[in-house]
């Protein structure tokens, strides 16, 4: 199934990616990696992960205290942030109106 990221998300992201890169070189990819990774398996598996509202899921990124959140589409999985969990975790629920 396809994944679409909405903007902010992907802002999101390459915000994270600097972050860590300026706190240590290379670390921003690793970061980079552990998403690509969590999107792998939001594909495969878009179902597994827990609802935190009624079409709204979150996957948890390994190494890193961020998840992905998204929604499964009935066409493609739709990536509405890549967010640390402890800054404002509920952020994203203005995202899906």
């Amino acid at each position: 199934m396809q994944i679409r990221v909405l903007s902010c998300a992907v802002r999101e992201f390459a915000d994270t990616v600097d972050y860590y890169n300026e706190q240590c070189a290379g670390l921003g990819y690793e970061f980079a990696s552990a998403v690509q990774d969590t999107f792998e398996h939001i594909q495969q598996f878009p179902e597994a992960w827990p609802k935190i509202s009624p079409r709204t899921r979150r996957c948890i990124v390994n190494k890193f205290p961020y998840g992905v959140i998204y929604q499964n589409r009935e066409d493609f999985i739709l990536i509405i942030g890549i967010m640390h969990m402890k800054l404002d975790p509920h952020s994203w629920q203005e995202r899906t109106k």
